[in-house]
């Protein structure tokens, strides 16, 4: 059990964190890329230059941050960065307290990333925000900004166009394609962290992600400071569907859409959701982290609340193999209270 680090990013952001953390960003690029790393300039280049290529297309506001962080960490820094291979079971509920709290794990085929996760204070025009991240990382999945609101993604559905298995293969090259293809489009990641750097309440984030262009379809929830701010945002590249109020969510529309498949397939989706809806409100801390919501995939796991002074909880998972063993925790947890940020920070 290795404790979470936590790094002070008002100041230089993710540059600054890959350059401060640059030995432990090129180990969980390593580690991620697994056997590709060793010939990573034979392999990565080209996957890098179609994932830059991309990224100036698109809306984003952090292509300069990106760019110096590959100049730091070399080939495979920006494929990471734009990799969208992430599965998640959320939920946004009332506490005990009544006020509104987001409890969410991120599952990743990507090993290691329990193991690296690090805590970074950020901050932006509207303030600062707690984010759960990776040293080379620039967007944000899972973030809580104290006062203001709280956030996280969930991968949408997949789109299909044929049906079956044997017509899967396909529709994944499609909808990489289009995606690549793209222009004017934020990639969801990075449209969250800006709406944690700009957005001063949790109405102003609502807005922004249910208008701005996305480059992919993506589930977006968000809980506030007041009872009742919570809000589930499914997206696709321009259009939004708002569910207001509490919401579980795993990797499918609420109200199933014809064309779309449920990522992780429809019964284990299922099986989450019927499995989020037994966990109380005042359930014990990361009691509710357990199967099917925890497996062989999860890679964080997070209780994070707005309200009052704000808190975050985060605790890193990791499994032997993505194809067999137990799942286990790997981290110390992480507790934040907003009001003692440099306590945690020392």
């Amino acid at each position: 059990m290795t404790p979470i680090p936590f790094l002070d990013l008002r100041k230089g952001g993710p540059v600054a964190h890959a350059r401060a953390r640059i030995h432990a960003a090129a180990a969980l690029r390593d580690a991620c890329l697994g056997r590709l790393a060793p010939v990573g300039g034979f392999c990565l280049s080209p996957v890098d230059r179609l994932a830059s290529g991309w990224l100036r297309r698109s809306a984003s506001k952090y292509q300069a941050e990106l760019e110096h962080i590959a100049e730091i960490l070399g080939v495979g820094a920006v494929t990471l960065n734009m990799a969208y291979l992430f599965a998640c079971t959320t939920q946004a509920y009332a506490g005990p307290d009544g006020l509104p709290r987001i409890r969410r794990t991120l599952d990743w085929p990507f090993q290691g990333l329990g193991q690296a996760v690090e805590m970074g204070w950020q901050s932006g025009p509207a303030g600062d925000f707690y984010n759960a991240t990776w040293p080379g990382a620039v967007g944000v999945l899972s973030a809580m900004a104290p006062g203001r609101f709280c956030a996280v993604i969930n991968q949408a559905p997949m789109k299909r166009r044929t049906r079956g298995k044997l017509g899967f293969a396909y529709d994944a090259a499609m909808n990489l394609r289009d995606a690549l293809a793209s222009d004017g489009g934020w990639p969801p990641d990075h449209l969250l962290r800006y709406a944690f750097e700009t957005c001063e309440t949790f109405e102003e984030a609502v807005r922004l992600i249910a208008s701005a262009p996305l480059a992919r379809p993506t589930l977006f929830t968000l809980a506030g400071v007041r009872p009742g701010e919570m809000a589930l945002i499914e997206r696709t590249e321009r259009e939004a569907r708002i569910y207001r109020g509490p919401a579980i969510v795993a990797n499918d529309w609420q109200q199933p859409q014809q064309g779309w498949q449920a990522r992780m397939n429809e019964a284990n989706n299922r099986a989450r959701v019927a499995a989020m809806r037994q966990v109380p409100p005042d359930a014990p801390l990361f009691s509710w982290v357990s199967e099917p919501v925890l497996n062989r995939l999860t890679r964080l796991a997070v209780e994070m609340s707005s309200s009052g002074a704000g808190e975050f909880v985060a605790r890193g998972y990791e499994c032997p193999s993505v194809f067999w063993g137990e799942p286990r925790a790997v981290t110390q947890d992480f507790h934040l209270r907003a009001s003692e940020p440099t306590a945690l920070a020392a």
